[in-house]
């Protein structure tokens, strides 16, 4: 028993030297760490604050055509130019501690640790202000445990050589608070229209929250975002005493009035364009563990400076005097690079882009793609359907749905699809869509890169769906590229402050998303617009542009009560236009109905200038054969309305025009004969 108690006392013993020499051992471990780091910083001196170069954008070519902090867009200013809700809104939001701290927040770091141990990642967060300071001035975002050690010995160092307030007058200078705005006073001009240190409660709520993520809790890109963030904001400072109870609920209630429009940046080169350069290079960067608030970026943007001052010059040309808004598109079919980029009438304004975050209905702009899915299941140019006025049912019955014309007549006897699309037969396209059926289209639709849900509905065949005038384009561009999917981008290439090329554009092995033969029909049938001898009970949509078209051109307008679509496209160039208003407000005006025809075939046509008309070159399997448009078939000298097709070899029309069961199609007399104004033919 003795023996026993003695073994024990011996390992208590035993144990707490190990202990007490562990614990020694740590003790000096952690001081000869911290004196070393303390040595380190000694010796390396105080670093640098100074802010981070400013970023350039270059067009297509490699010219200069701006950079991230033109306009002035960083202000420095002191403490004292800062009201005092904002800087007591940041102390609460972003570092409770940043007074009482030497760089670092011991416990919110212990439960970060601690979160990302139990989910094994490096997801939390809990970086002081000082922290996030040295990580703006010198680090990337990219969540490692180096980039975290790195940004806590700089944090350190600048806590060793500089006072709080310099660190927060840095912090609050260097944040990046989205669309180009640097600092708080960038910010205050940018999103209020005065400055930093006139900052409401309310105003200094919402720009406090805007650093928490620029993209997602931006005002004007995220406005509900934006104020389930600002609220929390608020809380944070009535818990920790900076606000009252009243204060919070005050702020809750004040309406938040935005003065973006009022921004002086009016002299920028294409800011619609660059805003959207911006938005990509942000997506580029993230993926790569970079941030576009390091600086010192070299931007190779997809801007043809030629194609931008066309498209801005047009449009102030032909805009009316009056609130019509505009969004404009032009893009490479081949490369898919986006040449030019108009989001609206007046950047200054309104920088919210209409081109590419707007969601309009395309109207008829949709049946080419409609039309796409009909020739994959059956239809072919020639197919001929009657468009007389119909009524059609859906929903089992319960529902019905009347389409009209424009202009409330309807053909008396059968049209091919060519016509049909050549005068923008609404009947024609809704029996298409009954006929193909809506999973087909949807199919298409998604194939050609629209990002919408088609519904079930015949209203659907004529371009009720909201879409956005990027992806219409876009959609139009792969046609053009001869059904190839093409990606639109805005960016070549990205090369770092030290000239490292972070990001470049490779080329990538192309997917057919419809059979080239397809992509070429559609083409043909797209020129129908421009050509008289379709005319019928309705002209021919694009007539008004034919005296300034002096080369080929496959094209679709689109109108519906509040908007105006025109897509198109030569063998090397793509252009979208819409025009239309801002809030619910109908095209009633004649000029502003003109509008977007004008701004099209003037761009195209200019874009175009000093270059030869270049044909749409068909591809193996399409057939070309001139045929009569009333009969489809084979013209002879005693059938006048002809016109050149093209046809899959299987679809190749056997029959004379004069055929006697091909006469039956019609149900009444010959109608008016076309004259093929073009002094040559463009697909000879």
């Amino acid at each position: 028993m003795q023996r026993t108690d003695y073994v024990k006392k011996k390992k208590k013993r035993l144990f707490w030297r190990r202990s007490i020499l562990l614990t020694i051992t740590a003790i000096t471990s952690s001081l000869t760490l911290i004196g070393g780091l303390m040595l380190y910083a000694q010796i390396t001196g105080a670093p640098s604050l100074s802010v981070p170069k400013a970023s350039v954008f270059l067009d297509k070519d490699g010219k200069q055509v701006g950079d991230h902090f033109a306009a002035e867009r960083r202000y420095w200013v002191g403490l004292e130019d800062v009201s005092p809700f904002l800087l007591d809104a940041f102390v609460a939001t972003e570092d409770r501690n940043f007074y009482k701290h030497h760089g670092f927040d011991y416990k919110r770091i212990a439960g970060a640790i601690l979160k990302d141990v139990k989910t094994q990642s490096k997801a939390e967060g809990a970086s002081t202000i000082t922290q996030q300071y040295a990580r703006n001035l010198y680090l990337s975002h990219a969540k490692t445990w180096k980039r975290k050690a790195n940004e806590a010995l700089l944090a350190y160092r600048i806590e060793r050589f500089y006072d709080k307030d310099v660190i927060l007058e840095g912090y609050l200078n260097t944040i990046y608070f989205g669309h180009g705005m640097y600092g708080v006073e960038a910010a205050s001009k940018f999103y209020f229209a005065k400055s930093a240190k006139e900052l409401t409660l309310e105003e200094s709520a919402v720009i406090t929250a805007i650093a928490k993520g620029p993209s997602a809790y931006s005002p004007i890109d995220q406005p509900e975002k934006s104020t389930a963030r600002k609220e929390v904001v608020l809380s944070l400072m009535k818990a920790q005493g900076y606000i009252t109870e009243s204060q919070k609920e005050r702020a809750l209630q004040t309406k938040i009035v935005l003065k973006a429009e009022e921004w002086a940046d009016k002299k920028r080169v294409a800011p619609y364009f660059l805003d959207e350069v911006w938005r990509e290079t942000e997506k580029i960067l993230s993926t790569k563990g970079r941030h576009p608030a390091e600086g010192g970026w070299t931007i190779r943007t997809t801007l043809n400076p030629h194609h931008q001052q066309t498209a801005e010059d047009v449009i102030t040309k032909w805009m009316p005097d009056s609130e019509l808004q505009i969004g404009f598109m032009s893009m490479d079919p081949k490369s898919g690079d986006i040449t030019a980029l108009v989001g609206g009438t007046h950047y200054g304004k309104s920088p919210f882009n209409r081109a590419t975050q707007a969601k309009r209905q395309p109207g008829s702009a949709i049946k080419p793609i409609l039309y796409a899915a009909a020739l994959e299941n059956g239809f072919n140019p020639l197919t001929f359907i009657m468009p007389e006025k119909t009524i059609f049912t859906y929903d089992d019955g319960r529902e019905s749905y009347e389409p009209k014309n424009v202009n409330g007549k309807f053909a008396d006897h059968p049209i091919s699809l060519a016509q049909a699309l050549a005068i923008s037969d609404n009947i024609f396209a809704v029996k298409t869509l009954e006929e193909i059926g809506y999973k087909n289209f949807q199919n298409m639709a998604e194939r050609l890169g629209i990002e919408a849900t088609l519904p079930a509905l015949p209203a659907t065949a004529l371009g009720t769906t909201e879409v956005t005038l990027a992806d219409m384009t876009n959609a139009f561009s792969r046609i053009a590229a001869g059904g190839v999917e093409v990606q639109p981008s805005t960016i070549i290439s990205i090369m770092d402050a030290e000239g490292k090329v972070v990001y470049e554009r490779k080329k990538t092995k192309k997917k057919q998303v419809i059979s080239e033969q397809d992509a070429f029909i559609l083409t043909h049938l797209l020129t129908g617009m421009f050509d008289p001898v379709f005319n019928d009970y309705s002209s021919a949509t694009g007539l008004s542009m034919r005296p300034k078209q002096t080369r080929p051109y496959a094209a679709k307008s689109g109108t519906t009560i509040s908007d105006q679509y025109l897509i198109g496209y030569s063998p090397s160039l793509t252009a979208g236009v819409w025009t239309g208003f801002d809030v619910g407000k109908q095209l009633e005006d004649a000029a502003d109905q003109a509008a977007s025809k004008k701004i099209w075939i003037e761009f195209m046509e200019t874009a175009h200038r000093g270059q030869s008309a270049q044909p749409f070159l068909p591809p193996k399997g399409v057939t070309s054969v001139i045929v009569d448009v009333e009969t489809g078939g084979l013209a002879v000298a005693e059938c006048e309305r002809q016109r050149l097709m093209y046809v899959k070899d299987k679809d190749i029309p056997e029959k004379l025009c004069t055929d006697k069961s091909l006469l039956e199609l019609r149900s009444t007399g010959k109608k008016e004969k076309g004259l093929n104004l073009f002094p040559f033919s463009f697909f000879d």
